[in-house]
C-alpha cells in the first residue's frame, strides 16, 4: 500500500546520496537507458539500496537512479523502470513516482518503447502521448488512500500535461524531427499482443501500445506532478505487417533511433519552464 511515511523514508535516503534537489525526473523505457550516460557528474543509486523500492529485472534496464545534469538541467533518471509483468503490483510500479516528487522534481518526462498500431506510423518513429487507454484492468490507487500522497479520486483529464506537450512538439521542431500525436494503450504483457487485440485497441482509439507508462501517469496525476510521455516506435503490432515479433527488434530500433530521441528529449529539457 501507498504511504507517505514510506515515501517520506525513501527519499530522505536519496536526499543523503545526491548532490542537489532535482528538477526535472526522467523516466528511460526499453532501449533508451543509453540517455543516462549523457548524464554529467553522475551519481547512481541502485534501486535495490533505496528503501521500499523493487528491482528492475527486464533486459536492458539497469535499475537505478541516475543524478546530474543534462542539457543544462537538474536531472534524476530512472535507468529502467518496473513492470507489472515482472510480478510488481500497480502501486510498486508507480512508487518512484511519488519518491521523486518528495524530492523536488516539478516535471516528469517519461519515455518507452511501443508497438505501432496506427498504419500511418513506421518503425523508429517518435509520438507524444496525449492520453492514454488503460487495459491492464488495475491501478496504483486500488486499497485504502492516503490523502497526504493524492486524492482518493484525482481527475486524470489533464495527466499528459499540455504545456509540456507543447513543448515537445517545439523541440522535435527545433530538432527537425517528425513527432506525431497519439493515443498509447497500456497493457500487462510480457507476452506480445494477438492481432485480434491489436484489432481492437485500434478500433478504440488507440494509436501505440505497450507494457508500461499508465500507472506511472497514473501516479503523476494522483500527486500532481506535471507530466510528459514520448513513446518509440519500435516495432509495428501484430497484424499490422503479419510478420512475427520479437525483443530484439525493438532493442534493435531503439539503438539505431535511440540517439534522436535522446536528442529530442536533451531539447526538451532545455525549454522546459524553470519554476
Amino acid at each position: 500500500m501507498l504511504t507517505k511515511a514510506n515515501v517520506v523514508e525513501s527519499a530522505a535516503y536519496l536526499k543523503e546520496k545526491l548532490p542537489f534537489v532535482p528538477e526535472i525526473a526522467l523516466v528511460l523505457g526499453s532501449g533508451i537507458g543509453p540517455l543516462a550516460d549523457e548524464v554529467e557528474n553522475p551519481v547512481y543509486v541502485p534501486y535495490g539500496e533505496i528503501p521500499h523500492f523493487k528491482v528492475s529485472t527486464a533486459p536492458d534496464h539497469a535499475g537505478r537512479m541516475v543524478c546530474g545534469t543534462l542539457a543544462g538541467r537538474r536531472v534524476i533518471c530512472m535507468q529502467g523502470r518496473l513492470h507489472g509483468y515482472e510480478g510488481y503490483a500497480p502501486d510498486e510500479v508507480a512508487y518512484p513516482v511519488y519518491v521523486m516528487k518528495a524530492l523536488g522534481v516539478k516535471a516528469l518526462v517519461v519515455t518507452n518503447a511501443s508497438g505501432g498500431i496506427n498504419t500511418g506510423y513506421h518503425a523508429g518513429d517518435f509520438m507524444l502521448i496525449t492520453d492514454h487507454i488503460n487495459m491492464t484492468g488495475k491501478s496504483p490507487l486500488t486499497g485504502k488512500n492516503d490523502p497526504e500522497l493524492g486524492t482518493r479520486f484525482p481527475d486524470m483529464t489533464f495527466a499528459y500535461s499540455h504545456e509540456l506537450g507543447e513543448k515537445a512538439l517545439q523541440a522535435a521542431a527545433d530538432c527537425g524531427l517528425k513527432l506525431h500525436q497519439g493515443v498509447y494503450c497500456g497493457v500487462n504483457g510480457p507476452q506480445f499482443e494477438t492481432p485480434a487485440e491489436i484489432r481492437m485497441f485500434r478500433t478504440l482509439g488507440a494509436d501505440a501500445v505497450g507494457m508500461s507508462t499508465v500507472f506511472e501517469v497514473i501516479a503523476a496525476a494522483h500527486c500532481g506532478l506535471p507530466l510528459v510521455g514520448i513513446a518509440m516506435i519500435t516495432n509495428m503490432a501484430a497484424g499490422v505487417l503479419m510478420q512475427p515479433l520479437s525483443g530484439a527488434e525493438v532493442n534493435e530500433t531503439a539503438e539505431r533511433r535511440g540517439a534522436e530521441l535522446r536528442r529530442l528529449v536533451a531539447r526538451l529539457l532545455e525549454i522546459i519552464p524553470h519554476n
